[in-house]
């Protein structure tokens, strides 16, 4: 996220001095949104001053390669970090499920966030604790997708066998909830019926979804994760 101190008339001006083909769409909320139709695009949020871009990694870095130099010298206007300690990146915990990982992965890409997920990041040497420590040093917010990948019950209670999350899974959790508190964490349930919650903590955020993790879950975290700071594009829900 960048922080835009101009105005729309100077960012209009600037966006077809690149000679872009797409489209722009104001928004009740203030928000101003310009779509390329190479699939390159990004949101102003005139209440709050702040661009977000979205698209492929790609496509964000040669808008935002284009954009940038052209802002920080519009007319004595200028671009500047956001200063107010939140970035676009999230921690992401899951077990043994692949394609939900996928569904979480491009979900969170196409809203503009960065997500960090511990086995895609280098370990140097580094034990999981502290890998997991190192990399949510500069991170504000935590999804937790607990998906049935195992089986449990009490000993001689074969009746009450349950689906459960992995076991890292449930320690990742515990982690991220101390570091983060309670409301910077939400947990993805899925198959909420035959899914035993990983944690009777009360006030956690628990979304359920089924097959469709976009449609299911998506609305409700778009929701808890902008009512901490995040700017989610809703068109991208």
């Amino acid at each position: 996220m960048t922080k835009f101190l101009g105005t729309y008339d100077v960012l209009l001006e600037k966006v077809a001095q690149l000679n872009l083909a797409g489209k722009w769409k104001e928004l009740p909320n203030g928000q101003k949104q310009f779509k390329a139709r190479n699939g390159a695009n990004f949101s102003w949020y005139e209440t709050k001053g702040t661009l977000v871009f979205g698209g492929t990694q790609k496509e964000k870095e040669e808008l935002e390669g284009k954009l940038i130099p052209l802002l920080e010298v519009a007319d004595g206007e200028f671009i500047s970090p956001v200063s107010n300690g939140q970035n676009n990146k999230v921690f992401v915990v899951y077990g043994h499920d692949e394609n939900s990982k996928a569904q979480l992965d491009a979900m969170l890409r196409r809203w503009g966030l960065e997500p960090l997920i511990l086995d895609q990041l280098p370990s140097k040497g580094q034990t999981i604790i502290e890998k997991l420590e190192e990399y949510t040093a500069d991170v504000s917010y935590g999804i937790i997708l607990a998906t049935p990948d195992d089986e449990g019950n009490r000993e001689g209670h074969p009746d009450e066998k349950a689906y459960r999350a992995r076991q890292n899974v449930v320690l990742e959790l515990g982690m991220l909830l101390a570091k983060f508190g309670r409301e910077r964490v939400a947990i993805l349930l899925k198959d909420q019926v035959q899914m035993e919650r990983p944690s009777d903590i009360q006030g956690l955020v628990y979304i359920p979804f089924k097959d469709n993790l976009q449609k299911d879950a998506g609305p409700n975290l778009a929701k808890e994760m902008t009512a901490q700071g995040y700017n989610i594009d809703i068109k991208n829900l």
